[in-house]
């Protein structure tokens, strides 16, 4: 019985170890990411931030109906577009307080929106906190943010984790990137460092009623020691990530 016992315990932490590796890419992501429109800014970023391995991580298809929460410049936004296809749609979404004090934040999106090969993504405009959407989301991504949501008023990433919670379709993904800070930091390197604590991270969304589904070591760099800030030197491009997939029951 001991040993029955000791075989099994060993192969769920063997699956558990899997678990932690991203899926080889299907071709529809790998597609995605060698689509030749994509800007070279963009690409030149491809080998440190792992977009097909992330992508497929995240589980991504056709028809999708997917939230892009602060997409910067539109570097996932562009794939998501080309992997959830036609039938599917991309939301680019900028939170309308940022909008009102700077009303050409949403501009990058909006080119988007209106060029014809992403005739899938739209832009929208809705506060992080308070997320209002046209229609039920299959997932909610949002990469190297969650550490600037943090420095919003108290209370902020509570109440975003629990609109996106409500956005979601039940079964529905809510993917969070972001640079690690030391264990047990909490949000103290969120403005100096632009780093957050993943068991903090993991606490909140847990809290608005996800469960994990998952975690990736495809952005982990053993080799950052967390001490720097995310652009310091060396480390820039190349911080310590987690990658964390949560599911709405």
């Amino acid at each position: 019985m001991k040993t029955i016992l000791t075989v099994t315990a060993v192969a769920a932490g063997l699956l558990f170890s899997a678990a932690s590796f991203a899926a080889e890419p299907p071709a529809v992501v790998k597609a995605a990411v060698a689509d030749k429109a994509r800007p070279a800014a963009d690409t030149e970023r491809d080998a440190n931030r792992k977009p097909a391995e992330a992508v497929a991580f995240a589980g991504i298809k056709a028809g999708d109906k997917v939230a892009d929460i602060n997409p910067g410049g539109g570097y996932f936004t562009r794939i998501f577009s080309k992997v959830v296809g036609p039938t599917g749609k991309v939301y680019g979404v900028i939170g309308a307080a940022t909008l009102a004090q700077r009303p050409t934040a949403g501009d990058g999106m909006k080119a988007l929106q209106a060029d014809a090969q992403y005739g899938n993504i739209v832009f929208h405009a809705s506060d992080y906190d308070k997320l209002s959407m046209p229609e039920a989301l299959d997932v909610a991504w949002t990469s190297d943010n969650y550490h600037d949501f943090k420095n919003r008023p108290a209370g902020f990433t509570e109440a975003m984790n629990k609109a996106i919670f409500a956005a979601l379709k039940p079964g529905g993904t809510y993917i969070v990137i972001d640079h690690a800070a030391e264990k047990g930091s909490g949000g103290r390197d969120t403005n100096t460092l632009h780093r957050v604590d993943p068991d903090l991270v993991k606490k909140e969304v847990l809290a608005a009623g996800f469960k994990l589904d998952g975690e990736s070591n495809i952005l982990a760099n053993p080799a950052d020691d967390h001490k720097g800030g995310v652009g310091d030197g060396a480390v820039k491009g190349k911080t310590d990530q987690f990658v964390f997939k949560f599911k709405k029951p």
